[in-house]
């Protein structure tokens, strides 16, 4: 059972309008028209070393024991639906559809909704669609804000109304030092990652010079700065760049890097920009090693950047999909594949089910459930601290093949 929301109403219309390479193609595989594809490689700890992937067969399951009872219930999905970085959302949206499906299918005494909302991932575009969540009566929970931009600008009134807000995706390290109550992050922040892959990159001994591009969000500002923190002396001031959101000519800053002939280019932002940012360095002789982030992590990237991105490593605090994960949300969602954020997205779903089957079905109590909450999860372990962050994170990296 899934209710559109009227924020998003009108921009899947407008979607339905536009081209699908916003979406994860079903004949391409998780690269796209390009025939590469993004593997994991490695996760790695907070000192960059190798961590076995954990074991998460004891995941909890939103079809529970199919005895689950409540009234009708309705949560709400916050992201990019539309626009430059749609894809992003969609991942997640798909993952939350997903185990609402399966919840749904399995307790047909408990049925859940979900009522989308489309942001575009814009801080201000937010500010104007949070409020209309907020002043609904039947939501009682909201997977999201996506990006770390909106969620900033939006934090405190969500936290003020008292609405749990689990992000799948959103980063940046100063989200949970502003005293909201309702926040709560399902994944690790740029705090984590941006040393820890410095360290991996540092101890792999294969980079003697490290150029840290960046766009001007407030994810791409705050990952380059812990990431050129942790980098130490491989990252070299002379060379860094900043990027705009928006941007497609990079000829400035290809011109700056090629005359800095570094090994390696560490570039803090969106897919968006990644892919044209990337062929245009190739295409400038640039042979430099890319590497960059979870925002960039995504089958678009590869779709638009082509060869190009061959090669690329990519870090992300978010963990591959199982093979039934991966298998199912395929099925479910029409040849979708599963991608970034997916996993997270159909995990905090879950998490807000087993609440709601525990009878919270207020926003106070499930806040307060949240709060107490321990459990595994697919992507990992789920238990916060008194901020909202997860009390355990770890990195993946991978590479596109």
């Amino acid at each position: 059972m899934v209710v559109v929301g009227a924020a998003a109403v009108l921009a899947l219309g407008a979607a339905g309008c536009s081209s699908k390479s916003t979406d994860n193609s079903s004949t391409g595989g998780n690269g796209g028209g390009s025939g590469l594809t993004i593997q994991p490689l490695v996760q790695i700890d907070k000192d960059g070393k190798e961590v076995p992937k954990g074991d998460n067969t004891a995941a909890a399951n939103p079809a529970s024991d199919g005895k689950d009872k409540c009234a009708p219930q309705t949560i709400a999905m916050s992201g990019p639906l539309t626009g430059p970085n749609a894809n992003l959302g969609l991942n997640i949206v798909r993952g939350v559809k997903l185990a609402l499906d399966q919840h749904n299918k399995a307790n047909p005494n408990c049925q859940v909704a979900v009522k989308e909302f489309d942001t575009e991932g814009d801080p201000q575009k937010a500010t104007q669609v949070i409020p209309t969540i907020i002043n609904d009566p039947s939501i009682v929970a909201m997977i999201g804000p996506t990006f770390s931009g909106e969620t900033k600008a939006t934090g405190q009134v969500i936290s003020d109304a008292g609405l749990l807000s689990l992000t799948p995706s959103a980063t940046n390290v100063t989200l949970t030092t502003n005293g909201w109550k309702t926040f709560f992050r399902g994944l690790g922040n740029d705090g984590v990652q941006g040393p820890s892959v410095a360290k991996y990159l540092v101890n792999t001994g294969k980079y003697k010079k490290i150029c840290v591009a960046q766009d001007n969000s407030d994810y791409g500002t705050g990952l380059a700065k812990t990431l050129t923190e942790g980098l130490g002396a491989l990252a070299d001031p002379s060379c860094s760049v900043q990027l705009k959101a928006g941007d497609k000519d990079f000829s400035a800053a290809v011109s700056k890097l090629a005359s800095a002939k570094p090994d390696a280019i560490f570039y803090a932002g969106y897919y968006a920009e990644a892919a044209p940012f990337v062929q245009q360095l190739r295409s400038g002789g640039v042979t430099a090693a890319f590497i960059s982030d979870d925002g960039t992590k995504d089958v678009e990237f590869t779709k638009q950047a082509g060869d190009a991105s061959k090669g690329a490593l990519l870090s992300c605090p978010c963990g591959p999909a199982s093979d039934k994960f991966a298998a199912d949300y395929k099925a479910f969602n029409q040849g979708y594949e599963a991608g970034t954020y997916s996993t997270e997205g159909y995990d905090l779903t879950t998490i807000v089910l087993k609440g709601i089957a525990a009878g919270k079905v207020t926003r106070s109590d499930l806040v307060e459930y949240v709060k107490t909450y321990s459990g595994q999860g697919l992507a990992r372990e789920y238990k916060w601290g008194d901020t909202g962050e997860l009390t355990n994170a770890l990195i993946w990296m991978y590479e596109v093949k």
